[in-house]
């Protein structure tokens, strides 16, 4: 398929799973009626609960949330980003996973998130994700009909040779679902996307999380689609809601046969 419509899914998760995955399943339904044919979620979207309690909440691939966005992707007929969710690894520690199903309800690619969020700024913030999360080590790529889609997940934006390397492999769309917070949102959402967007000749589609969560602090909002020139193409207001935008491979392949500088790349 040269074009079709994509749509990126703005919402507040909470620490009650069925409630997420209902709201999910709303915003994913209300995307195909509007003839997306790819719909992302954004990150943690099916729970988001007190620290130390993730563990609990974390599921085998294949298992009831998983299986839950494969009927999802297979009723509506649609590729589905399931942005991610908590995965149990091999140690006390949970992978944060994305997984892409195909409209037959089949998983196609599973990343697990490699970069992760450390800091800690006496008397403000401390985020440790090191200490519940284990981190991925695979760069994933996969091809659809849709063309082919690069994996990625909130932190790893700040990580430009992630997105090169997923270049390199062909990605014409990457993913970016994200739970990125209002400080840094502000400050770096969109130049970060516009440049992974710029800079690979791709479309970025990067569903965030907004509003006041559960930790008691404010997510950005400001769910993009941005197209092959840096472009927004898309951006959601401050609620939960859906966004789309047209994604058009004959649009991207100008652009990289016009300006071709991933071919100038010099090592």
């Amino acid at each position: 398929m040269r074009s079709y419509l994509a749509a990126a899914v703005q919402m507040t998760a909470s620490s009650s799973k069925e409630e997420n995955l209902a709201k999910a399943e709303t915003f994913v339904r209300l995307a195909a009626e509007r003839g997306a044919s790819l719909v992302v979620l954004p990150e943690v979207f099916s729970w988001r609960g007190p620290k130390g309690t993730g563990a609990q909440q974390a599921e085998g691939i294949p298992g009831p949330t998983s299986d839950r966005l494969s009927s999802l992707a297979c009723q509506h007929r649609i590729h589905l980003v399931a942005g991610s969710f908590l995965e149990r690894s091999d140690e006390p520690r949970s992978h944060n996973t994305s997984l892409l199903f195909n409209p037959q309800g089949e998983i196609l690619a599973c990343y697990r998130k490699i970069h992760l969020f450390d800091i800690d700024i006496p008397g403000q913030v401390t985020a440790k994700e090191s200490e519940s999360m284990k981190p991925g080590a695979e760069v994933v790529t996969q091809e659809t009909a849709l063309g082919t889609f690069g994996l990625s997940v909130c932190y790893d934006l700040r990580f430009p040779e992630l997105y090169r390397q997923l270049a390199q492999r062909g990605a014409e769309v990457l993913f970016v679902p994200a739970a990125f917070t209002f400080p840094t949102g502000a400050a770096h959402w969109e130049p970060l996307l516009r440049a992974r967007a710029i800079e690979n000749q791709a479309y970025v589609i990067a569903p965030n999380q907004i509003g006041k969560n559960v930790y008691g602090y404010a997510d950005y909002g400001n769910s993009m689609i941005i197209d092959p020139w840096g472009k927004i193409i898309a951006r959601a207001p401050d609620k939960e809601c859906i966004i789309t935008a047209e994604i058009d491979r004959d649009y991207l392949e100008k652009v990289r046969r016009e300006l071709p500088c991933l071919a100038h790349r010099r090592l």
